[in-house]
């Protein structure tokens, strides 16, 4: 047996120990996927469309005391930082395979950074912004409405006509609201918010005021909703035997208000109106089985209501995938 040069064993286990190491891990990601979820609800294609988040504070909070508040929202695992609870901000694509709708159109930059998301988002769900047929605005305010420009001020969807109701037109497009000396002052900056959104819309002839009664896009019936705003509007999806509602402010505070429905949010401009509406739509997506998509839920947002003695609780739909045919 012929040794082995000391350089070629020392090369041989140099490569041994190389060979034997573990490989460096992957840096870990630096920021989250697309906030983009799919959903096959009878012949409808929904996709969820993540904006971003708001805090609210618990102080905000109304009707229910702060024990009971702090137990349900410690009971949900709210995520929670100084500057409040984490709230997610949702927008909803209904394609019905032959119109491509678009519910609420998020926030753009009027609430700052890290908003803004729902034109990305949108690319992200293989959508572009010039497929959107038509844009309901469950509202006026900013995190609903001003989404509908980019950041430099033009119209994020060419060929949409956006559909707000008479009623909350009248108050938040109107600069006669926001000079009323009995107009809050934290609402004056969202009244040019609003109508900075909706001007080259309207400019164009593409806004479209809708009254009770009115004739929406095919498959869509308006539901009064109000009391977070005058004309706070819901919408319901014709879904083959299913519903789908697609509910703006109806909730704010999840982890509180399903269990506790007359817990109200500071911003309601109603709130005796508020909690009645929202105790209908509980009632009424829970006793239908409907669908519901909503503004201000958990992202996706999606699932159903039920019924819990004498409140309600929300349940959140799985992950599922799609149908192996396109809606037709």
């Amino acid at each position: 047996m012929t040794p082995t040069p000391r350089p070629a064993r020392s090369l041989a286990l140099a490569l041994a120990l190389a060979l034997a190491a573990p490989a460096a891990a992957a840096p870990p990601p630096a920021q989250q996927v697309p906030g983009v979820q799919h959903r096959a609800i009878g012949p409808l294609r929904v996709t969820a469309l993540f904006d971003g988040i708001v805090p609210l504070p618990r102080r905000q909070l109304q009707g229910i005391g702060a024990a009971d508040a702090d137990r349900l929202l410690a009971r949900g695992f709210v995520p929670e930082t100084a500057d409040g609870l984490q709230t997610a901000v949702n927008a909803y694509l209904v394609h019905d395979g032959r119109r491509l709708t678009l519910v609420d159109a998020g926030t753009a930059g009027c609430f700052g950074e890290g908003l803004g998301q729902i034109p990305g988002n949108l690319r992200a769900a293989g959508y572009r912004p010039e497929d959107v047929d038509d844009v309901l605005l469950t509202h006026a305010h900013p995190d609903h409405i001003c989404g509908l420009l980019d950041r430099d001020g033009r119209a994020v969807y060419p060929r949409a006509t956006v559909w707000l109701s008479r009623e909350d037109a009248a108050y938040w497009l109107d600069p006669a609201s926001e000079r009323d000396p009995a107009t809050p002052e934290l609402f004056r900056p969202l009244f040019a918010m609003a109508r900075d959104a909706v001007a080259p819309y309207r400019a164009d002839g593409r806004l479209r005021l809708f009254g009770p009664g009115d004739a929406l896009p095919d498959g869509v019936a308006a539901t009064p909703s109000h009391g977070h705003t005058p004309g706070h509007t819901s919408f319901v999806f014709e879904a083959g035997d299913a519903r789908l509602l697609v509910w703006g402010d109806i909730v704010h505070y999840h982890a509180v208000q399903f269990a506790t429905p007359e817990a109200s949010f500071e911003a309601d401009a109603d709130r005796a109106q508020a909690i009645a509406t929202r105790r209908e739509l509980f009632a009424r997506a829970a006793d239908g089985g409907w669908w519901v998509a909503g503004a201000h839920l958990p992202f996706p947002g999606l699932g159903h209501v039920r019924r819990e003695g004498a409140a309600y609780a929300w349940v959140p739909a799985e992950f599922s995938p799609l149908p192996a045919s396109p809606a037709p």
